[in-house]
């Protein structure tokens, strides 16, 4: 494992292109263009102001850059670097601006949610689309392009419109049975979307292509509802997790819930009964705890190579330890007088092959689930010494990367985990990070400064020894 050198950054906006080959990362008013391979700089581009946003277009070839302050965006083409393009929105505003899936469109979502406006790059032409709702996430595209569905707010109640992309025409229109309806997101196969409610209301809605209600889904009243949802990528799944510390797996047949998983603070028996060819086994979940320890005794138990900063290391390590059963998990309680309390499932993704789930209890902000969805059952929990802010799968493979804002960059797979401390002078806060196509690097952004990571291509190596042999 080895890192880069690193490179400064501003406002985390540091993105791989989507065919893998290159890395923008944005210094203030200036984006930067990289080399993967190489990370020597390929193009540099002044923008008018501050950037606050950049998308890759779809193939790659362009590069979208959002100024939401001023009203502006402008587009790049890397192939033909005197090119470019400025979309000024005037007094209309900006609120948010994104690609179409065929990079060759983008739209521009005005202030106060007016309109979306679609633009051209091959005709200049400007396309108009009325009453966009304001909510957590109100546009989804289909996997292939295809099709678009857009949450509306007209005459005081929700609606749902499916247009066709290649040329903007309205495809379907349908009101959508909900108070406020908070977010939509396409299955990966573009059969089914997903349409919940707000957080005051617990409902689930899946509607056809065609517009149809196929499934109504509430798992219960009178309280907080739903807070975050994630599809599996075979489509088969869908993950969503409630203010109530719970997540609830639908299945693709009848849209009913076929298990809860709970988030205990106390994990008091690990010995989970399972069948396997008729005969009654005990499976061990395992439960890791991160542990400080001095820099020397990382060295001598990673599973792999250190990398080639690490022999100057003199900040403090930590490794994962197994814990003894029963383990009572850091729980924080959440101000009952304040918005948005810290409780519930904040976050939750599937691994690439859909076979495991890492979910985030709100109020237990220092550990992160992992599931098993072919058994559906915990496979295992790692407590971190900070509160977890973010977590990605390996787009390849079943790893998990954690990062917790502090130096270090934690690795989970089915052998084991491991936690590796970022070289460099200073003190490395690694407040999110983002995986290459290929799974081979990641990504690791500070406030200031970014820098990758080189990972082996095989598995994840564990000092607290292998998960797989427990049983």
């Amino acid at each position: 494992m080895n890192f880069s050198e690193v490179f400064k950054l501003s406002s985390l906006l540091c993105k791989f292109s989507p065919d893998g080959k290159y890395l923008a990362a944005c210094v203030q008013y200036r984006l930067v263009v990289r080399d993967v391979s190489t990370l020597q700089v390929l193009q540099l581009y002044t923008c008018l102001d501050q950037i606050q946003h950049i998308e890759w277009s779809a193939d790659s070839l362009f590069i979208l850059c959002a100024m939401y302050k001023r009203g502006l965006v402008q587009v790049w083409s890397l192939e033909q670097p005197e090119w470019h393009c400025r979309i000024d929105e005037g007094s209309a505003g900006l609120a948010a601006s994104c690609w179409s899936p065929d990079g060759r469109h983008i739209l521009n979502t005005t202030e106060f949610h007016l309109r979306i406006t679609v633009w051209s790059l091959c005709t200049k032409s400007v396309s108009y689309i009325k009453y966009p709702k304001a909510c957590q996430q109100g546009i989804s595209f289909t996997r292939d392009g295809r099709y678009m569905a857009l949450a509306e707010r007209r005459d005081c109640r929700d609606h749902v419109s499916v247009f066709v992309c290649s040329d903007w025409q309205l495809l379907r229109h349908f009101d959508a049975d909900t108070q406020d309806l908070a977010g939509i997101e396409w299955a990966p196969n573009g059969c089914v979307l997903a349409v919940w409610d707000t957080c005051l209301e617990y409902k689930m809605l899946l509607y056809s292509l065609d517009g149809r209600l196929l499934s109504v889904f509430c798992a219960y009243e009178w309280s907080l509802g739903i807070k975050s949802v994630a599809w599996s990528p075979s489509s088969q799944f869908l993950a969503v997790g409630s203010y109530d510390g719970k997540v609830r797996v639908l299945n693709h047949v009848t849209w009913k819930a076929i298990t809860e998983f709970e988030h205990p603070t106390n994990i008091n028996n690990p010995k989970i009964p399972i069948l396997r060819g008729g005969v009654g086994l005990l499976r061990l979940q395992v439960v890791y705890k991160e542990a400080e320890k001095s820099p020397q005794q990382a060295l001598d138990h990673l599973a792999f190579p250190p990398c080639r900063a690490a022999a100057g290391l003199s900040s403090p390590e930590s490794k994962y330890e197994i814990a003894s059963v029963p383990v009572s998990l850091q729980m924080l309680k959440p101000a009952a007088d304040r918005a948005n309390p810290k409780i519930g499932i904040g976050a939750l993704a599937f691994s690439p092959d859909s076979y495991f789930l890492a979910t985030r209890n709100d109020n237990v902000p220092n550990a992160v689930w992992i599931w098993d969805v072919r058994k559906l059952r915990l496979f295992a929990v790692l407590e971190q010494l900070r509160p977890v802010r973010s977590f990605h799968w390996d787009p390849q493979q079943p790893r998990l990367a954690i990062c917790t804002g502090g130096s270090k960059v934690y690795l989970w797979s089915p052998a084991g985990c491991v936690s590796v401390q970022v070289p460099g002078e200073g003190d490395f806060h690694v407040l999110s990070l983002c995986w290459h196509l290929h799974g081979g690097s990641l990504a690791l952004l500070s406030k200031d400064h970014f820098c990758l990571c080189f990972l082996d291509t095989v598995g994840v190596g564990t000092a607290g020894g292998q998960q797989g042999n427990h049983t």
